[in-house]
């Protein structure tokens, strides 16, 4: 099963977590942009903020004259209301809302995402997000179009091989292969394809030091 992590902080994970995922049939991640500090120094801080709205509104813009689509993390906190403002922001840019990837949404959102076109990005997760049980629910309800499936690892308690337990489920569950394909490998590939610039044909590299691909030990 060949599978597409489209939201994964690869920078959180270790090499054992690299060679797992390819055996399990990982094959392309996208590591989305992150503030590596730690913004939550209160209760008020980071929740749909005014400076927040503007700073989408100014990236969307920026995807919408460079030809790219765009991928948007939905609050943790209220999420029905930040998915809603995030929609009006999305409507009042340029970029369509077909270009537009909405992430980490569950059974109260997902919807209306996909009632305004989005692509759907849906986060299976141990502990603050959906599990493989409730993912496989909600792709029965809604289908599997649009739907990108991603393990959102990152620091915390996680899964680099989300994807790849969603797609055995889904298996188990009676889905069809083709279906199957779609969440964690055809839609990502259609998403990001959006840029024109998705190259999936990446040749080996040489190892260059001690089975290492970067040289080191020169002056």
């Amino acid at each position: 099963m060949r599978t597409f992590d489209p939201s994964i902080h690869m920078t959180s994970r270790t090499t054992d977590d690299y060679e797992a995922m390819y055996a399990a049939g990982v094959r392309a991640v996208v590591e989305p942009s992150f503030w590596l500090g730690q913004p939550r120094t209160s209760p008020a801080s980071d929740s749909m903020t005014p400076a927040e709205d503007t700073a989408l509104a100014a990236q969307l813009q920026l995807a919408a004259a460079h030809g790219l689509p765009a991928l948007v993390h939905t609050p943790h906190r209220d999420k029905l209301a930040g998915l809603r403002r995030t929609l009006d922001v999305v409507r009042e840019s340029a970029l369509p809302e077909d270009h537009v990837l909405i992430d980490h949404l569950n059974e109260t959102t997902v919807k209306e995402a996909k009632d305004r076109g989005c692509w759907l990005g849906l986060s299976v997760h141990p502990d603050t997000k959906i599990d493989e049980e409730r993912m496989v629910t909600i792709l029965r309800a809604y289908g599997p179009e649009q739907v990108l499936v991603n393990s959102a690892a990152d620091w915390g308690r996680s899964d680099p091989l989300g994807t790849r337990r969603v797609g055995d489920l889904m298996l188990a569950e009676g889905f069809t292969e083709d279906e199957v394909d779609r969440g964690p490998w055809c839609n990502p590939v259609a998403a990001y394809g959006l840029s024109g610039r998705l190259n999936l044909d990446v040749a080996a590299t040489d190892a260059t030091h001690e089975g290492n691909s970067i040289l080191r030990g020169e002056a």
